[in-house]
């Protein structure tokens, strides 16, 4: 692999819009991003390894069989390698009762038990809370149409709030970083279609926080 950072993402389970969320990674220059099921990675031994950040813009509900290779990867690599984990969007929402994507994503309560609901083209005030970190510096407040999440708040222990928003159909607290074993975590719930790819400061974020967990910020 060459000199650009390799960032796999992994999409399954959810639609999105694939040409501008693909356009939006193209506009990432110093980044070389290969988008691909969340299954094909797992059991991708030649290359999953040598990837800087994996970006999981995937849904899946259930936790896999046992014996499954998404189930073999989260139990022994996930964490384990160093590699840069982002959490965008839907992805928060994956795997709901499982505890290794608990201790991931920094929430416990991820849709399960009823506590869920989505709101289509809400306006999302996204205001810095943390003006400092390498992800969120020199960025303003922003606003920007969204779909948004009312879900259980990003509480565990170990989560550092970057991001929050006033909308009264969001969780308040809307991007976080955190550590899962060897790798740095970004969670993001703002991403669900081009009103979001398209805006400069969505991007920059994104960007960073690419960066970041791959720990070239």
């Amino acid at each position: 692999m060459c000199d650009k950072l390799q960032v796999a993402v992994i999409v399954e389970n959810h639609p999105y819009d694939v040409v501008n969320f693909q356009r939006m990674l193209g506009s990432f220059t110093d980044c070389d991003c290969y988008v691909q099921p969340f299954d094909l990675f797992a059991q991708d031994e030649d290359n999953k390894g040598k990837y800087d950040t994996v970006l999981y813009y995937s849904m899946n509900w259930d936790c896999p069989p046992q014996d499954s290779p998404i189930y073999k990867y989260m139990e022994n690599e996930l964490g384990n390698t160093g590699q840069g984990i982002i959490l965008l969007h839907h992805a928060l929402l994956s795997f709901q009762k499982w505890d290794i994507y608990t201790e991931v994503s920094g929430v416990r309560l991820r849709g399960a038990d009823g506590l869920f609901r989505y709101t289509q083209n809400q306006i999302v005030k996204e205001h810095i809370l943390d003006t400092g970190h390498p992800i969120t510096v020199n960025i303003p407040d922003f606003t920007i149409t969204d779909e948004t999440y009312i879900m259980g708040e990003p509480d565990e222990p170990g989560n550092l709030i970057l991001i929050t928003t006033d909308n009264p159909d969001s969780i308040k607290n809307i991007a976080w970083t955190r550590e899962y074993k060897k790798s740095r975590v970004f969670c993001y719930a703002s991403g669900h279609d081009n009103r979001a790819y398209a805006d400069n400061n969505f991007r920059r974020i994104l960007h960073n926080a690419i960066l970041w967990t791959a720990a070239k910020l």
